[in-house]
């Protein structure tokens, strides 16, 4: 009885934090919010292998590039429509007065994490860059998204086959750098 009554007070504990989390939403952006949480918690798996402060598992690397893919490009865009921002959601209107930014974003995100998944059995490279989504920045500096969909100071946005031949650290970096270009420019700041 113990037992069940824990089991029942953690579930109804966990449903309590995930409303209070999602502030109330529901449908939509309920779904993309989930869908976002989903995302930043792969990623706080996986960015401590990246740093090499827990082992590296290139198994944990390809699912969370795969979840990644699971909620970009289309399916990423599609949990979007017009007038769904303001409260609860963390949406800038800007999503949608820029759409093609965007959804190129969105794109971005699908290709680079093929790109990761492929390269999960590359092992790491000792890149040690910058693997949080704080600072939009590379290698301790440089902003790879420079605003827009390119990269590196102006050359065309690279394809997953080229993202799959670097080492897993470097392809990781460079995915969550799109996730962080797109929350600068579209996500709310939380207060």
């Amino acid at each position: 009885m113990k037992k069940i009554t824990i089991t029942a007070a953690v579930l109804i504990a966990g449903t309590a934090v995930t409303a209070f989390a999602h502030g109330g939403a529901t449908g939509i952006v309920k779904e993309r919010m989930d869908a976002m949480l989903a995302m930043g918690k792969a990623i706080k798996t996986v960015a401590p292998m990246m740093r090499g402060e827990t082992a590296y598992d290139a198994g944990t690397v390809s699912d969370a590039a795969r979840l990644f893919q699971q909620h970009a490009g289309e399916s990423m865009t599609k949990l979007f429509p017009e007038g769904t921002g303001g409260m609860p959601s963390e949406a800038k209107d800007e999503v949608w007065t820029d759409w093609d930014r965007f959804a190129a974003l969105a794109s971005q995100l699908e290709e680079y994490s093929e790109g990761l998944e492929r390269a999960a059995d590359n092992g790491l490279g000792g890149m040690g860059g910058d693997t949080s989504m704080d600072g939009a920045s590379m290698m301790g500096g440089g902003s790879m998204m420079g605003g827009d969909t390119t990269m590196m100071g102006g050359s065309t946005m690279m394809d997953a086959a080229a993202i799959a031949e670097m080492p897993a650290d470097a392809a990781f970096t460079m995915t969550t750098q799109v996730c962080s270009a797109c929350h600068e420019r579209f996500r709310a700041e939380e207060d």
